[in-house]
């Protein structure tokens, strides 16, 4: 009775180190799809796809299972940095509480071989409040179900940023002609920076700020920029309410409300999601004019552009 308890104990003791060492030979790493700026919101109207790979890193073939719902196989867990953990979605919930048949493969990879797919975040995790969030993944070689075999994946930091409309002002915009609300418009970024600085010549401030990524604008300051990611998601909020205000008073970032007399666009280069404007501005002082170029820096957001930096040269006098 003795041998056989130790030789039931010795069986299991190979097979714990057998799987541990399977797990030791297998690396799951994330990296974003396609990045671009995130907001909150629903899934399809603003994704946040990641990419996963599965890689052997061992001497043997490795061997798991794969559902054909992901759900089935994977966790997404993030955490902000107060360490409160994101909730999963009721889809997701709902999906791992109902009777229903799991349809899976199994899949089998030689050494460095890789196994890769793009899930979206947002089928696992409910994302409604701006912040920065710590992600990672939990794969399950034997799917959900089966827990004691679960590995980790790097992780990586993910920015949820407040929403447009919501960054821009917490009033939202009004033409004073007609007392209807703002909305931007899909225009070149060319024509957004001259409808900007035509506002701010007019003195038009809700059609300044109208194409302005205040967030971005806010931390190109680094005291600020530490500030604002040390704290919450309200006093975020209040942080680019104060700031727009300062910048209507001519308190700081006296260059980006300076008033030019005139102004022309000199270049225009974008891509897909990334662009800049090069434009010539003239200041008049009294009895001279100072001639500085502008560089306004932008990203486009689903079919919008926003101004999310700058630069200036001052070139001459006239």
């Amino acid at each position: 009775m003795k041998r056989t308890l130790i030789a039931i104990i010795a069986f299991f003791t190979v097979f714990a180190h057998t799987v541990y060492a399977e797990n030791n030979n297998v690396d799951v790493s994330i990296k974003f799809y396609d990045k671009t700026m995130y907001y909150p919101g629903e899934r399809n109207e603003n994704p946040v796809y990641v990419h996963i790979s599965i890689v052997n890193k061992g001497s043997e073939t490795l061997r798991f299972k794969l559902a054909d719902d992901r759900m089935f196989s994977l966790d997404f867990n993030a955490f902000n940095v107060k360490n409160t953990k994101l909730p999963f979605t009721q889809s997701l919930i709902r999906k791992r509480t109902t009777n229903q048949t799991v349809y899976f493969r199994e899949i089998s990879l030689e050494q460095d071989e890789e196994y890769s797919f793009i899930e979206n975040l947002k089928d696992y995790l409910e994302v409604k409040d701006p912040s920065i969030y710590y992600v990672e993944v939990s794969f399950y070689p034997e799917l959900y179900k089966n827990k004691d075999s679960v590995i980790t994946s790097n992780r990586l930091s993910l920015e949820i940023r407040p929403s447009p409309s919501a960054s821009a002002s917490s009033v939202l915009p009004v033409a004073a002609e007609t007392s209807t609300l703002l909305q931007p418009e899909q225009i070149g970024p060319d024509k957004v920076v001259e409808q900007t600085i035509i506002a701010r010549q007019k003195s038009l401030w809700d059609q300044f700020f109208l194409y302005m990524d205040l967030e971005e604008i806010l931390k190109r300051d680094p005291v600020r920029q530490r500030k604002y990611n040390s704290v919450s998601a309200a006093e975020r909020s209040e942080m680019i309410r104060a700031f727009r205000s300062d910048l209507m008073q001519s308190r700081i970032d006296m260059n980006i409300v300076s008033i030019p007399s005139k102004f022309s666009i000199e270049t225009t280069t974008y891509s897909q999601n990334e662009g800049f404007v090069k434009v010539l501005e003239w200041f008049k002082n009294e009895t001279y004019y100072e001639v500085k170029r502008y560089t306004y820096y932008l990203r486009q957001h689903d079919g919008i552009w926003q101004i999310y930096d700058y630069t200036v040269d001052n070139l001459y006098t006239e």
